[in-house]
This record gives C-alpha cells, structure tokens and sequence, in this order.
C-alpha cells in the first residue's frame, strides 16, 4: 500500500470565519498571504527530482497537472527517516504563515493572517492548524473555491525543492485590503510573489498609512532570477524596513553587476531597507543596520532533517528580537536559534520537543527565554 498524506491533527468540523473587526486586540504582527496555503512535505531519493521540471533547491509555481503528477511519483520513491516518524506530512503552509505560527507558538506573540481560503477540505486543514496556534483569522477572507496547494519535496541532505500551484485558487485581491485590516498592528510580514504584486503594493500602502513596519522576503532566487527590476523598485521605494535573503537570493539580486556577491547585496538591501539580513546556511548570517554590521555563526551540530522553513524561522526569531529590542547581534544569534529549531524535524512548522530544544539554545547563549502565553507546552 503506498504512503498516504494525512493532516497532522484531525480535520475539525468546518468552522466559518468572521470577516467582520472582533473585539479582541489587534495583532502585533500581521501577515500578508494572499492565497491560504497547504504543504505536502515528503521525504524522497534523488532519482524524483531529477524528473520535475525546475532547478532543485527553488520554489516555483506549477500547473494543477503537475502538482497531481508529482504527488502521484512520491510514493515510489519515498525515503524512510532514522527516527522512524512519518516521511510525509500535510498542514498549513507558505513562508508567511511559518513565521506568524512560530512567533505565536514559539514567543507567544498575537499575531493575525490576512488572505483568502477555499471552502475544501485543505481549507480545513489550514484553518484547523492556524487556529491551533490561536493566530487571529478574522482577516482570512472565506471564499468558494480551491485553496492553494505545494509539494514539498525533502532530499537524503535535507535540502527541500517547493512546486507551489496557485492557479484557480483562490487569493484576497488588493481591492479587498481595508484600512481596519491594519489598524493598530505593529509590524506587516510579506513575501515577494510577481502574482501578488498588486496586493503587495496596496498592502504596503495601507501599512504606512497606519505606520507599520513592513517586513519582506525574497522567496527564491528563481523569483528573484525572473522578476528582478520589478522586485528592486519595491525595495528602492523605501517603504520595505526590514528584509531577509538566502545566499543564493541575494546573488541573484545584483546578478549582471561587478562583483557579485552576498556582501555587495547586503550594502544594497542596507541602502533602501532599516534592516537588512543575509542568511548563509551552516555558514551563518550576516546583517546590518546603518553602519553596524554583524556575523553570527549558525549553530553546531545541528543535524538537519529538512530545511523547509528554516528561513521562515530565522525571520521568526529574528524578528522577535527587534520587537523585544534585542541587539542586531542578539536578533541574528536568536534567529540562528529559531532556524535551527525548525529543520530538526520534517515540514516548517516546529514541534513541541524542538521548541523546548530552542529555548535550551537560547538559554546556552545567553538569550533571554520568552514566558510564554497558552503555549501548552
């Protein structure tokens, strides 16, 4: 019998989301995922990989047809793991929604999403997920139709190639974005997606208005590759305070340039952005704020199971940092923590005996514990 994908908790009954401003206080960190997102992690040999279109490592979208394809091969090709848990997981997923979850689970912070869902069953799942976490979906827009999917796919070395499907489903649009969306939020979380363009531009817009900081990742350096000089005059607008590249994203940035290299767009970033965040895998980060710029080691002998959210989590502790007013340093080192957490085990969501592993991390380095809230564990 081949391995079958299953959501890690039980899909609930379906509970209806208010879209109407609750009572509650706002969010101190928003995220902004236009398309509600479900991720299908798999552990698989090389041999799949070789036969799905795309460079490994990246993350591009990809047709419904591909998406089943590739789903339909993994089973033939799924790889046992050494602690003998499962090789697949389902939950809810995007690189936004892995850093709002693990500031809500990890620090607990309140933190809201603001996007769009099918009413399907993988909407279901997401929902159940989130809501888990006591994230605010008050802002999840409900809507009739397919929710966004992505295939996983985790090689023997842990390193993860994504095959997100985006079309048909559905997405907030950026006519949809209200002022009360904002309104006393602190910090507003993005990611880069050339389809969500618009949204981004009004999201950002609606943000500053109401004076948040805005956050933004690069996502991959095959968007970056693609879609560059409309991603450099988002960052050249000045309205992006804090931004966070991989290596390779970096790179691709100032491709064509002399002298191509993480550094030069580390200087680049730090020119248009308050903060401004390379990470370098088990090399480390380097970051800088105004003049100050700092390097923290990743830390050792972190064996990686999966680096599926491991820059989502780094954003997550990094970002936890600033917000309590740690030093540039302390935020990198704390983000090294966070990423570090999260690749211990299959999917980019943390488990209960990782996050117990951070906060040992932390307190090794000399980084405050946070006291968290509901946390239940």
């Amino acid at each position: 019998m081949g391995v079958e994908f299953q959501p890690n908790n039980t899909v609930k009954e379906r509970r209806q989301i208010d879209t109407e401003a609750t009572l509650s206080p706002p969010p101190l960190v928003l995220g902004l995922q236009p398309a509600a997102l479900v991720d299908h992690v798999a552990k698989v040999d090389w041999s799949l990989l070789s036969q799905i279109p795309g460079e490994s490592g990246g993350s591009f979208p990809v047709a419904a047809e591909e998406l089943n394809h590739i789903l339909s091969e993994v089973n033939t090709h799924i790889l046992s793991l050494p602690d003998e848990s499962s090789p697949t997981k389902t939950i809810a997923g995007g690189s936004v929604a892995n850093t709002i979850r693990g500031l809500a689970a990890g620090f607990g912070l309140n933190c809201g999403i603001i996007g769009a869902c099918g009413d399907d069953e993988q909407g279901s799942l997401f929902i159940n997920n989130m809501s888990s976490y006591n994230i605010d979906l008050s802002r999840l827009r409900l809507k009739s139709g397919r929710t966004a999917q992505c295939v996983c796919l985790v090689d023997q070395l842990g390193n993860r190639t994504m095959r997100p499907c985006l079309s048909g489903a559905v997405k907030v649009q950026a006519d949809e974005l209200k002022r009360e969306d904002f309104k006393g939020c602190k910090w507003l979380v993005m990611r880069y997606a050339i389809l969500n363009l618009d949204i981004i531009h009004s999201a950002i817009r609606i943000a500053k208005e109401e004076g948040l900081f805005v956050s933004l990742d690069l996502a991959s350096f095959e968007m970056v590759r693609k879609f560059r000089v409309p991603l450099q005059q988002l960052l050249e607008s000045g309205n992006i305070d804090l931004c966070f590249a991989n290596e390779d994203e970096a790179t691709e940035l100032l491709r064509g340039e002399e002298n191509v290299n993480y550094e030069a767009a580390l200087e680049y970033l730090s020119r248009h952005c308050q903060w401004a965040v390379v990470t370098l895998g088990s090399n480390g980060c380097i970051a800088k704020n105004k003049k100050e710029v700092v390097r923290v080691p990743a830390i050792s002998k972190v064996k990686a199971t999966d680096a599926t959210g491991a820059g989502d989590l780094f954003a997550c502790g990094f970002l936890y940092g600033l917000i309590k007013g740690f030093s540039l340093e302390e935020c990198c080192r704390l983000g090294s923590c966070t990423g570090g957490s999260v690749v211990r085990a299959l999917g980019g969501e943390v488990t209960p005996e990782n996050w117990q592993w951070m906060y040992t991390q932390m307190k090794n380095d000399g980084l405050p514990v946070p006291e968290l809230m509901n946390s239940g564990f």
